[in-house]
């Protein structure tokens, strides 16, 4: 069996592999993502995330829990605002109009102004659910990403033009002061399910929209959304749907304005600590002192235009969708900051890594992500001879077993039906273990293991994100090594400069530059950990192959565990993987 050793990089290779990150940026924007790409942002919670793709669920799979009921236009009552999404993915008849009990519907209308074409353009009026006037819209905070909504609402599923966001009111309307503040999130599909207030404005003018339609092929000079639209290239990551489809804004390496979340996408500055996580890895949640206000509680002169609150129903929807437990230790441990190599690892420390027995000998590790499953190397183990294994946890030296250690027998072997042993492409497998506690924690049972969370996204992490090897791998000189050791390290954006077309898609090389650190700190099949800004750790990587043991500049190479997460989920459940509502 051959036991693959991780490599390091030098600072000059590490150079080359960020300076292209341009040519990543490209193939980002050419995968044309958008508001419904999972592997960019999180699902609504009445989707789920299949493939990348956010994919509607069937009304009976949302979460039962609710704020208020939900009324479509058609006055047909929901048990609850995910409910009533739910149905509309598969009937457009079913639009979010109010909360129940039902009181009508929720209209919109466009008032002409001069130069105006009144399908599709013009001021804003509103005539709210059970009540007879009709209300202008204040135009302050009025921004394409409500205009988007305003037009998706009336049926132009490209939304609005990024100007024309005000204009002037006649003067037989100047004197009714009194509107409404309308803020989207833009994935509405009605006005009704945005934040809507009471307040005034002493300005001549009120906020208006100009719908778009399909229009010629964009110019060398405008952006071309997913959806078809043409935007000005000024407008893309800036922190705005200017799209409508946010296409605009998943592939930016920096954000003109906005926040950058660290899988390179922008989201709006007022999204940064507001108690709800947009970015993938957290980050926009992080370290932050206090939540910001949220735009209905910072003007004392505004007061709610409806009974519902639609982000307070959203909230209790996402806390409530499915979460699994995993990538926190239950002891934390100091963690060093600088770049190291070879530290001996305490106990417990990495509670998701596993040594895996082959016949006498452990040959190589693997990595625990839950219920009775070991993810490892497919060079590790062979699919017809589950006999030969055996799962060893809360190992930390080889020679000198503990007696409390826990082993488990190995039921079946799956190998990643694609493996292919010349390459390495494919490099993973799954270990199936016997229950023998007949406990539905299965391996969890009176020890300290934790499962390693599994990544769904392969942008959670990126090229310069300092994570962890650990294992019982050759040292340096090639001496064996009896204690688990670990060491930090650096992913990497791209080895094909280094290894050329032996370096695949679905592959991660990760390593450090500091000449100074030990090369071989790795057995095959064990894990690379990332944390993010949580300080969850997610199984990033598993050791595959390498070269030139001890060189600088040869990095190792992980099976990028993101790329397989649907087929992880296919042979475990996605209920025991899904960190999230994916």
């Amino acid at each position: 069996m051959k036991s693959s050793s991780l490599k390091w990089c030098i600072l000059g290779v590490f150079y080359v592999c960020i300076v292209m990150g341009s040519v990543s940026e490209n193939r980002c924007w050419d995968k044309k993502y958008t508001i419904n790409s999972c592997h960019k942002v999180f699902c609504a919670p009445w989707q789920r995330c299949v493939d990348g793709k956010c994919i509607c669920k069937l009304p009976y799979q949302c979460s039962k829990n609710k704020t208020m009921g939900a009324c479509s236009d058609g006055t047909r009552t929901f048990l609850n605002y995910c409910q009533l999404k739910a149905a509309e993915c598969t009937n457009a008849k079913y639009k979010f109009s109010s909360e129940s009990p039902c009181k009508g519907k929720f209209e919109i209308s466009l008032k002409n102004y001069v130069g105006a074409n009144t399908n599709k353009a013009g001021i804003i009026k509103i005539k709210l659910p059970g009540q007879n006037k009709e209300f202008f819209v204040c135009p302050d905070k009025w921004t394409v990403r409500e205009a988007n909504v305003v037009c998706r609402h009336l049926d132009f599923p490209q939304g609005a033009y990024s100007d024309k966001l005000q204009e002037s009111i006649l003067n037989d309307d100047q004197n009714d002061q009194e509107c409404l503040q309308v803020t989207c999130r833009g994935s509405e599909t009605a006005l009704a399910e945005c934040t809507i207030t009471k307040s005034t404005s002493l300005q001549n003018t009120r906020a208006a929209v100009s719908c778009y339609k399909e229009s010629e092929e964009c110019t060398e000079k405008q952006f071309t959304c997913v959806n078809g639209k043409c935007i000005d290239s000024n407008n893309i990551c800036n922190g705005q749907n200017d799209c409508g489809d946010l296409s605009d804004e998943l592939c930016c390496t920096e954000c003109k304005r906005g926040f950058h979340c660290r899988s390179d996408t922008c989201i709006p500055n007022e999204y940064r600590c507001n108690g709800v996580m947009d970015c993938i890895s957290g980050e926009d949640e992080f370290n932050c002192t206090e939540h910001l206000i949220t735009s209905a509680d910072d003007d004392d002169k505004e007061s709610n235009a409806v009974n519902y609150d639609i982000d307070a129903e959203i909230k209790l929807l996402k806390e409530s969708s499915p979460s699994v437990t995993c990538g926190v230790p239950k002891e934390e441990h100091i963690r060093v900051k600088r770049i190291i190599g070879g530290q001996k690892a305490e106990k417990n420390q990495f509670p998701w890594q596993v040594a895996i027995k082959d016949g006498t000998k452990v040959n190589c590790g693997g990595i625990y992500i839950g219920g009775c499953f070991v993810l490892t190397a497919a060079h590790c183990v062979r699919s017809d001879q589950a006999q030969r294994y055996r799962i060893i946890v809360e190992l930390l030296d080889r020679l000198a077993y503990d007696k409390d250690i826990d082993s488990f027998p190995v039921k079946s072997v799956k190998v990643h039906e694609l493996y292919n042993p010349n390459t390495y492409e494919n490099d993973i497998a799954l270990l199936e273990v016997i229950n023998i506690y007949n406990e539905p924690a299965c391996m969890q049972v009176d020890n300290n293991l934790v499962a390693a969370c599994v990544p769904w996204s392969p942008y959670q992490f990126k090229a310069g994100d300092t994570c962890t090897v650990s294992g019982w791998g050759r040292a340096e000189g090639l001496s064996k090594v009896f204690h688990l050791k670990w060491g930090h390290i650096n992913l990497m954006d791209n080895c094909s400069t280094i290894y050329k077309d032996r370096f695949f898609e679905k592959m991660e090389c990760a390593g450090t530059y500091d000449g100074s650190i030990d090369s071989c700190k790795g057995d095959s099949g064990g894990p690379l950990v990332c944390r993010d800004a949580n300080n969850v750790a997610y199984v990033w990587g598993i050791v595959s192959w390498g070269e030139n043991c001890g060189e600088a500049g040869f990095p190792g190479v992980y099976t990028k565990v993101a790329h397989y997460f649907e087929w992880i989920s296919r042979h475990v459940g996605r209920q025991l993987i899904s960190k999230y509502n994916v």
